[in-house]
């Protein structure tokens, strides 16, 4: 189902990302009047993308540039003129955060700002009609919000900060940065804060496309302590429109929490995905063993958070929904990387020579 929206001239940073690159990819579908530039530097995720899926549209452009990079970032909005900014680039991956902070902080903290001042440069140019219409939307996470006590007590846009890891924390302090050029500067902007979102062309280093190849190559399905922490899984496409929701209906200065009320252990997770990958590969006899065995408990990641829930009422009175339910939307996810694996394998290979 299509989402009107009032935005024609879309920039959309990190949109060769696993969120961002579906998003392009939903409004070049289902939106003919609207245009995007896509501002990604291609570091390894974007670059995954752009292997699998080259975007040649007539409506779309991309510039590998680094949102860090504030005369590049004020050339193109000045030629593009955009009517608003949907920003996703960010440095994502918990595990590697713990390895090393340093990008977290220059891209997901530094680059936010740059990228801040030069719309706040350019929306103070724009006529009273335009400033009025134009949206600075920020992609944030659960992640800033920390632990959950228990699923009873989701998060809600109310819920105060507590980052566990580098990452989490860096996303935290942009949010702010973003509300601070709201309040101080009366930029119009609003913040979403998504919970783990799956679907196709999401990195292999990401749990379910991790678990997802490897069983099919037999390699163990390696989980974090327990197993028991507890995430609600969202379906990308089901993020995109609730994007679209808020960059439309969102009121200014306001934060929408993002989920699908579909929590489960990661655990139980990762029998569900071994369960629908024995429907699709049964069992020969003496084959192989049984997904399931596969199953390798590691030892667990400094400051894993136990618990993420999300409360999505404040969204849902603006008419959003899920449309996919975690069975759906697995089952599409599973079939897209049975479909990519030899091409995700050999960019794999590509990417650690």
């Amino acid at each position: 189902m299509d989402h009107p929206i009032n935005h024609k001239k879309i920039l959309i940073t990190g949109g060769c990302g696993f969120i961002g690159s579906n998003l392009v990819r939903y409004l070049l579908a289902h939106y003919p009047d609207v245009h995007i530039i896509n501002l990604d530097k291609l570091t390894y995720a974007g670059a995954f993308n752009v292997q699998l899926d080259a975007l040649r549209h007539e409506r779309y452009r991309h510039c590998q540039v680094d949102i860090c990079d504030a005369p590049s970032l004020t050339q193109i909005v000045q030629e593009f003129q955009p009517d608003c900014v949907m920003h996703l680039a960010a440095e994502s991956h918990v595990d590697r955060s713990i390895d090393g902070a340093s990008p977290f902080i220059t891209t997901n903290i530094v680059g936010t700002f740059q990228l801040l001042e030069v719309m706040r440069d350019y929306w103070q140019t724009l006529d009273t009609n335009q400033q009025q219409s134009f949206r600075f939307l920020h992609v944030s996470t659960d992640e800033v919000y920390g632990d959950a006590e228990n699923i009873s007590n989701a998060f809600t846009e109310a819920t105060a900060y507590k980052p566990s890891s580098p990452y989490s924390a860096s996303k935290g302090a942009s949010d702010h940065l973003v509300y601070a050029w709201y309040r101080t500067y009366d930029l119009p902007v609003v913040i979403t804060h998504c919970s783990n979102n799956y679907g196709p062309f999401q990195h292999p280093e990401k749990l379910l496309p991790k678990l997802i190849s490897n069983a099919t190559q037999t390699l163990p399905l390696t989980i974090y302590g327990n197993g028991q922490q507890i995430r609600d899984w969202l379906y990308v496409d089901d993020h995109v429109t609730a994007l679209l929701t808020v960059l439309t209906h969102g009121k200014i200065g306001e934060h929408y929490n993002i989920g699908a009320d579909e929590c489960i252990t990661n655990l139980e997770m990762a029998h569900l995905i071994c369960q629908l990958l024995e429907e699709k590969m049964p069992l020969a006899q003496g084959q192989r063993q049984p997904f399931r065995d596969l199953i390798t408990h590691v030892k667990d990641r400094p400051g894993h958070d136990l618990c993420y829930a999300i409360n999505s009422q404040k969204l849902r009175q603006l008419g959003w929904k899920a449309h996919y339910s975690l069975k759906q939307g697995l089952t599409q996810t599973i079939d897209w990387y049975l479909q990519q694996q030899s091409k995700i394998t050999s960019i794999l290979k590509e990417e650690h020579q």
